[in-house]
């Protein structure tokens, strides 16, 4: 009678095994945070074994594993390995320590009681570097920099433009505003493509005031849904096919405050690889570069090339089908060793890349996830305002926590005291 355990892979009689025992012997298996770091027998590379994320299961990144989704032999290797040294115990998951940031709650409620006292202040210090346009001909209109104060006033409370008018009132008693607009013409002029050069603009001046405390950096993006719908019709399943309209939001930001840096809009199912190199370097323009975190839908020799430009480093990790052949330039081959050999250097690099989601948590819990706009335009200017008004609320928040003292006339950035 054959034995049980033969049959399924892991008998003494295994190939698998043998060939894993041999490895275990000849090679050198290196400890990691994530597991066991395997050479491979026929070629210079290594493949990872580590527990996978659902259960207590060992897995392995080479391709046999991932063909049959049994054991191999690096996994055998990594098994007699531990046998031999008699820490076989140790194969059950270790729960990871996770880390704890402190936060100035002094300094935070201190902000958040005062948040839209200073907000006001500050977005109209934004709003005074604001040009009026030359009067021509016609009706008189509002001015430019009133309205620009009122879309963002409006983005900031999150109501409705009706319910809206109280806050324009408040901002018009304490001379934000020298007039008070209706809430129609706010509606109107958030419709205007000329508004949207300037958000991006102030967007911009508005991180300044951290340009000396951000020298590292994370790439990523997040949709906003719209109310509306695209509509065409599917042949493969002979019906009409419904999906809902969103903006995709590119941005980079600084991994201590959440200050965005640099932001590209775009529509709901672009590639996010391209927008990279234009968020970088409009970035660098006012900011140190040191490090550049993203995520593997961001790996291309392009991207890490315009980091690299700036003297930074950048971050990317490398998927299950990349290799650091010949044929690969010096930039790839470098961060791909670094990336199999130095895997715990590099995740702690790499891990700052989460702060780009905290960005975007924030800004959404804060200002909410969906645009109210009809209108295409206004909806990329609405998600510009949510940007804005993000940017403003970090620079209050540092102003308490690292002693900031923002002067957005000051085009340079403020000094730390």
């Amino acid at each position: 009678m054959k034995n049980e355990s033969s049959n399924l892979g892991v008998g003494t009689n295994n190939p698998r095994r043998q060939r894993g025992i041999l490895i275990a012997q000849r090679s050198k298996i290196k400890k990691t945070s994530r597991g066991w770091r395997v050479p491979s027998q026929k070629k210079h590379t290594y493949y990872n074994v580590g527990y996978g994320r659902l259960d207590d299961k060992l897995s392995c990144t080479c391709p046999d594993y991932q063909e049959r989704l049994e054991k191999c032999k690096h996994i055998f290797a990594v098994e007699h390995l531990t046998e031999k040294e008699g820490t076989k115990e140790n194969l059950t998951r270790a729960k990871p320590i996770k880390p704890t940031y402190p936060q100035a709650w002094s300094a935070y409620d201190t902000a958040k009681t005062r948040e839209k006292e200073l907000f006001m202040e500050l977005l109209n210090d934004l709003c005074e570097l604001i040009e009026q346009p030359e009067y021509e001909f016609g009706r008189p209109k509002l001015p430019m920099k009133d309205m620009i104060f009122a879309s963002a006033l409006k983005v900031y409370s999150t109501f409705s433009l009706r319910r809206f008018m109280t806050d324009i009132k408040i901002a018009y008693e304490k001379s934000c505003i020298s007039k008070k607009p209706c809430f129609s013409s706010v509606s109107h002029f958030m419709q205007k493509e000329e508004l949207t050069p300037l958000l991006m603009q102030l967007i911009q001046i508005s991180s300044f005031a951290l340009k000396n405390v951000e020298t590292n950096f994370a790439v990523d993006s997040s949709g906003f849904s719209t109310s509306q719908f695209g509509r065409w019709y599917d042949f493969r399943y002979g019906k009409d096919q419904v999906k809902r309209i969103w903006i995709k939001a590119h941005l980079m930001c600084g991994v201590k405050t959440n200050i965005v840096t640099a932001i590209k809009l775009t529509h709901g199912y672009s590639n996010d690889t391209k927008e990279m190199p234009e968020l970088v370097n409009t970035t660098a323009k006012s900011f140190k570069i040191e490090e550049v975190s993203a995520d593997k839908g961001y790996l291309s020799k392009a991207n890490m090339l315009s980091v690299m430009e700036h003297g930074g480093k950048v971050f990317i990790p490398f998927k299950s089908n990349s290799s650091g052949n010949a044929s690969k330039s010096k930039i790839w081959k470098k961060m791909f060793h670094m990336f199999i050999y130095n895997q715990e250097e590099f995740l702690q690099h790499y891990h700052k890349r989460s702060n780009v989601e905290t960005t975007f948590h924030m800004i959404k819990a804060n200002f909410g996830t969906t645009v109210r706009s009809k209108n295409g335009i206004a909806q990329i200017n609405e998600v510009l305002l949510k940007i804005l008004c993000h940017n403003i609320c970090v620079v209050i928040q540092e102003m308490f926590e690292l002693g900031i003292e923002a002067n957005f006339n000051n085009l340079n950035g403020a000094e730390t005291k």
